[in-house]
């Protein structure tokens, strides 16, 4: 059970969820998702990547509209283990997929 992500807890990995706690708990400041677990069905519809992440529940999106906001994230993010991170302008995707290239940042 998530102490942060009650809302986004439906088909979500409970070991995902709990570092994002983690990281949430580091930053000091409200994580706010855009996007957690998809069915395939919505996956498609805003045009994710058939093999998304978020397919499998070990994927979010945070809302980072500032620079601020984008470092502290990224920060604790880091600071918690998590190696999977993309970067939008508008956002922070942070992945927990072992089926995928591990010590990745990359941009959107």
């Amino acid at each position: 059970m998530s102490k942060y992500f009650k809302e986004i807890e439906y088909n979500m990995n409970e070991d995902f969820l709990a570092l994002l706690d983690e990281a949430r708990e580091f930053a000091g400041i409200p994580f706010v998702i855009n996007s957690a677990y998809r069915s395939i069905e919505h996956n498609e519809r805003v045009g994710g990547k058939p093999s998304s992440s978020h397919l499998k529940g070990l994927a979010v999106d945070i809302r980072a509209n500032d620079s601020t906001t984008r470092g502290v994230v990224l920060d604790a993010l880091r600071g918690v283990g998590f190696t999977r991170i993309g970067i939008g302008k508008t956002f922070i995707h942070v992945d927990m997929d072992y089926d995928k290239d591990q010590n990745v940042t990359w941009l959107y």
